[in-house]
């Protein structure tokens, strides 16, 4: 099944996963005609409420009647959009992400759309400043690797996540670029353009941050709206998509696409806003502010991303658990239960870890963060004889690599200095003598001796050798 579904995964294209926050109010309002709505009673959109996934809808009235009874007559199509403005996806989007496996669990067909396109223009929305501008070869190759990281969740939710007793719907990847490289900029100015009003896009929030700054804001990013509005009206066409699902930083622009669409068609859609994920000093996970944990391992680890999850604080795990997970909220409750019997076990936040680790990543890749964590903080030597090169390269980023050929007679002492770790001369075989230098979590005094295998040499062919508290180095033996 996981084969099937990933030949159903096409190309790729774009925008950002948020929407633009409105009065707080409106989280109130949707909330309680979730509650009220009969027909949404103990459907989807009633259980993505519930764990917290949905913040806002549009139009308004959608929330209490049309949209739980759309949904309930048969599958519909969802799209989010993802613009490549980096080579990876982080944390933020993954919420997003999370968004649309659990309406293709429904049954409902998900529409992942990367912004070959848009990705060009860069979305205003919540930027203090114009987005750098990127070149069409960086982002056609930011797309390419966004796309194979959206495949490999899917796949990884499909196999670990799924109960196979409900029928999945489909899952397409798009790139916007494959629906605007026919538009000449006249075509496009002098046909869709004719729908967009001057006043309505001036009156964005995202615009009139922007014109209020020193800075200004261009041409480029103020026509992006009318892209994204687009972008909805094509798929609504080609792929009748009624829904687009986003953060609530895009709600600006979901308006844009729901009401040009309603001008040029009259067909209803409906949009649906997520939380922004914050830190806990209440900031914005995402790339531009230097704080973003990826979701390819190139950028971010297994290891990190499950450290990442394990460290959050108290008060958010249950918050967390909901959302970035699929258990069940009666396990939750379990789960925060056994938490508060015994805190230190710390069983919430490892399942927590767990999880999501296994949907980015997939069960290898919890795997390794397990590994990778009983290294480093349980100083497991079984542990680090079962690393690759590759994991003990991530869980120790900063360290030097060294390949070196095991010579005879090579003794701790030889194998410091060929790396340069300690000082040559007097000084730098006192540091081995006095117990500076340790070897695979052991700590040693004899800079004669002579290197023993499953000793100082793994049976992986590793050596980790650290001096001090913080000075890591890694040895790949060849032998002669």
């Amino acid at each position: 099944m996981a084969a099937s579904m990933v030949r159903s995964c096409r190309h790729v294209s774009r925008h950002g996963s948020c929407f633009l926050l409105r009065r707080a109010t409106l989280c109130l309002i949707l909330r309680s005609k979730f509650h009220r709505s009969s027909t949404a009673l103990n459907g989807l959109l009633f259980s993505l409420n519930k764990r917290g996934l949905l913040k806002e809808s549009f139009p308004e009235d959608a929330a209490q009647d049309q949209l739980p009874r759309l949904l309930q007559s048969g599958a519909q199509t969802v799209y989010c959009g993802f613009d490549p403005t980096a080579d990876s996806l982080h944390v933020g989007n993954l919420l997003a992400l999370v968004g649309l496996l659990h309406f293709r669990g429904a049954g409902h067909h998900v529409l992942a759309v990367l912004g070959g396109a848009t990705g060009q223009i860069g979305d205003p929305s919540g930027k203090t400043g114009e987005r750098e501008r990127l070149s069409a070869d960086v982002v056609e190759a930011n797309t390419r690797s966004i796309r194979d990281s959206i495949q490999r969740i899917f796949t990884n939710h499909e196999l670990h996540f799924h109960d196979s007793s409900r029928k999945l719907g489909t899952v397409t990847v798009l790139n916007n670029m494959s629906w605007y490289k026919g538009f000449s900029l006249v075509g496009f100015l002098s046909g869709p353009g004719r729908h967009f009003r001057m006043g309505t896009m001036l009156s964005r929030h995202s615009v009139q941050s922007r014109l209020k700054s020193a800075d200004g804001m261009s041409l480029t990013e103020f026509t992006y709206q009318m892209f994204q509005a687009y972008d909805f009206y094509h798929l609504n066409q080609i792929y009748g998509c009624k829904i687009q699902l986003g953060g609530t930083d895009q709600l600006g622009n979901l308006m844009s696409g729901h009401e040009f669409i309603h001008k040029v068609s009259g067909e209803e859609v409906y949009g649906l806003t997520i939380p922004l994920v914050t830190s806990s000093v209440g900031d914005k996970l995402g790339k531009t502010a230097g704080n973003a944990v990826w979701l390819n391992r190139d950028k971010t680890s297994p290891f990190e991303l499950y450290q990442f999850f394990l460290r959050q604080p108290d008060a958010s795990v249950e918050k967390y658990l909901k959302l970035f997970t699929f258990l069940p909220p009666a396990e939750v409750e379990r789960l925060m239960e056994q938490q508060r019997e015994d805190p230190g076990k710390r069983l919430a936040h490892k399942r927590l870890a767990a999880e999501v680790t296994k949907l980015v990543h997939g069960k290898e890749g919890l795997e390794s963060a397990k590994r990778c964590t009983n290294v480093l903080y349980h100083s497991s030597v079984q542990s680090l004889e079962e690393m690759s090169d590759e994991e003990l390269q991530e869980l120790f980023r900063e360290a030097p690599f060294h390949e070196l050929l095991l010579e005879p007679g090579t003794t701790v002492i030889d194998a410091c200095r060929r790396i340069s770790a300690i000082p040559e001369g007097p000084k730098g075989y006192r540091m081995v003598s006095e117990g500076a230098v340790w070897i695979n979590h052991k700590q040693t005094d004899k800079p004669e001796q002579v290197l023993i295998p499953k000793l100082h040499i793994l049976s992986n062919g590793l050596t980790l050798l650290r001096v001090g508290k913080r000075n890591f180095y890694i040895i790949k033996w060849l032998s002669l």
